[in-house]
């Protein structure tokens, strides 16, 4: 039996927790291991406009930060949680199409003029983002210059990962699908470890658990990844991308070329992000 959005993610109810009323701060202190890559790449005027409305929020795991068919209230910039976009069948089965981490911004139907979509967003690893009201961001997309510019970017770095998500789960293999999700998911969070169990990664790809089971016990076995109790480390990073399809080096690539460097953590300086190729 095909595992159905309910289970494996345990929705939780749209509110958030607001860490603060307002959250002020500058471009540098959010800059780092707990910030977000558009938020820091945000010209210094757009900055001023949207930090008077930004909230700090927790995002506990099974959150839904937006449903099919509702309208949107807010637009989220996540830090160190990961979101899953997913669309579900009429049975309840669903399958991911993409994954936003603190490279990008889980709201990207508003920017495009609708208020809603057919698919939702559910949080899959808890952590903190920043939510901002969706005026505010539609306001500033429809002004122009380069927030707009910016915001576009990651838009078509996004529909890069939802269509190469499409050709991988028609013509690749699952240990190849669960090795993408895997790299993708260790790119947008700090360290090697990840909170996953195999009801989260089948009901990501839309196959059956027995078929990630099998899956995981195979990269365990051969020294890729160390798997207990949902949470799975990676143990050789560049032996998961050889096991992989290239469907993970495409959106990395694509991402690299269309998002700007991460700064590193109080330093103006620009830090080049890491290209496909294997990485320690």
């Amino acid at each position: 039996m095909y595992a159905t959005l309910t289970e494996p993610l345990l929705l939780a109810p749209e509110c958030p927790t607001l860490l603060t009323e307002r959250r002020w701060a500058s471009a540098a202190q959010i800059a780092g291991a707990q910030g977000n890559l558009l938020l820091e790449a945000l010209p210094a005027a757009d900055w001023e406009r949207w930090s008077d409305c930004l909230q700090l929020v927790e995002m506990p795991r099974g959150q839904v930060l937006y449903e099919s068919g509702r309208n949107m209230t807010h637009v989220h910039f996540p830090t160190s949680s990961i979101v899953s976009l997913l669309h579900q069948t009429a049975s309840g089965a669903c399958a991911e199409v993409a994954t936003v981490g603190n490279d990008g911004v889980v709201g990207v139907p508003l920017l495009m003029g609708g208020l809603s979509t057919n698919g939702c967003a559910v949080v899959q690893s808890a952590g903190l983002g920043y939510r901002l009201p969706r005026e505010v961001v539609v306001d500033a997309f429809n002004t122009g210059g380069e927030a707009m510019q910016l915001l576009l970017r990651y838009t078509q770095a996004l529909l890069t990962q939802v269509s190469q998500t499409a050709l991988c789960n028609r013509h690749h293999a699952v240990e190849q699908q669960v090795c993408r999700l895997i790299l993708l998911n260790l790119d947008r969070v700090q360290g090697n470890c990840l909170q996953m169990t195999q009801e989260l990664l089948a009901s990501k790809l839309g196959v059956r658990r027995e078929s990630v089971t099998l899956v995981a016990l195979g990269l365990q076995r051969d020294g890729l990844i160390r798997y207990a109790r949902g949470r799975i480390e990676v143990m050789d990073r560049a032996g998961l991308e050889d096991r992989a399809c290239e469907c993970y080096a495409a959106v990395k690539q694509e991402c690299d070329r269309l998002l700007p460097p991460r700064l590193s953590g109080d330093s103006p300086q620009w830090v080049q992000r890491p290209t496909c190729g294997h990485s320690a």
